[in-house]
């Protein structure tokens, strides 16, 4: 059975169609790498034809919040240095540079976090599962769920887009490597906030940065 679930993903990997997405794992039978060959075939596929491609232009976008309370380095790679100096692509990485300050990811991608990391989410899932008495035959099943939740919270490619939640960030791109016709990829990001880890008044400057975003 196809999922909608399962439409979305396929269309956040390869930039194609929501249509087209869902008669490809039709064909292959809810298939999902198949699918993506299908898609391929077919020069569906958009961005799944050039993320292959090496991108080692770009750049090194600097945002600042609240008069300096959060910062964000981020480094957007595109595969020329003619589009990294467009508008459009500018324009992107200052978009996914807030993101990074509103939503304080932790990770680029889910294949960023350490083995150790995840184990420990899962035994914490594990252990309120458990407490909240589900019958130790679904904790498993549950954890699977909620361990998907996890990396949309700490993996910036997952992330709902701040702009436009229906989105996540990797669909932006793949959005964007469609339009402007580049391979684009997240390489790296580092986020500063003013006192963090020091005892001191809290405020949600994440909050902030989304009201700023939607002025």
């Amino acid at each position: 059975m196809v999922t909608a679930e399962m439409v979305k993903e396929l269309r956040e990997r390869t930039g194609a169609g929501m249509m087209d997405c869902k008669k490809a794992l039709t064909e292959t039978k809810g298939d999902m790498e198949k699918a993506v060959d299908f898609l391929r075939e077919k020069g569906l596929a958009a961005a799944a034809k050039k993320a292959g491609r090496i991108a080692a232009e770009g750049v090194v976008e600097a945002y600042i919040h609240g008069g300096g309370r959060i910062g964000v380095l981020l480094e957007l790679n595109c595969e020329t240095d003619f589009v990294a100096k467009t508008d459009a692509f500018k324009a992107l990485a200052k978009d996914i540079a807030m993101q990074v300050a509103a939503a304080n990811p932790s990770f680029v991608r889910r294949e960023e976090v350490a083995a150790e990391v995840l184990e420990h989410e899962k035994e914490v899932l594990r252990a309120q599962a458990l407490n909240e008495g589900k019958p130790a035959n679904i904790v498993e099943k549950m954890i699977t769920g909620r361990v998907e939740k996890f990396y949309k919270e700490i993996c910036l490619m997952e992330q709902p887009f701040i702009k436009d939640p229906d989105k996540t960030i990797t669909q932006v791109i793949n959005d964007s490597i469609v339009k402007i016709g580049e391979n684009i990829s997240v390489r790296r990001f580092t986020r500063y906030q003013l006192g963090e880890g020091l005892t001191k008044k809290s405020s949600d400057f994440a909050a902030e940065v989304m009201a700023a975003v939607k002025k």
